[in-house]
């Protein structure tokens, strides 16, 4: 079997990989059947939903850390009309990269 750094995946068209081609690049090195690794990595995207949704951070060693980012209501304006809007508070989800990935990424 070989090594996850002996495999390029398919990325399509527009340089992007989607489920699809991710679901193939994971069963393909890995022994699974395209099915397996569907489940897999919908419970792997369930598991970070629902822990992050939580407010707890999920921390992946060597690849990164997905946590919950908070913004408070704001202030801002219209770029059209320069009037004065109030923008809602708002969550969203953060990634950041580990040192491995960033390294990695680098060379």
């Amino acid at each position: 079997m070989p090594s996850c750094d002996q495999v390029r995946p398919a990325v399509n068209q527009e340089n992007s990989m989607h489920t699809s081609d991710l679901i193939a690049a994971i069963a393909d090195p890995s022994g699974l059947s395209r099915t397996d690794a569907k489940k897999a990595l919908d419970a792997t995207f369930e598991v970070i939903t629902n822990v992050v949704k939580e407010g707890d951070a999920v921390a992946v060693k060597d690849f990164g850390k997905f946590d919950l980012r908070e913004r408070a209501a704001r202030k801002g304006r219209n770029p059209q009309t320069g009037e004065t809007i109030d923008i809602a508070a708002s969550r969203s989800l953060g990634f950041t990269a580990a040192k491995a990935l960033k390294d990695a990424l680098a060379s």
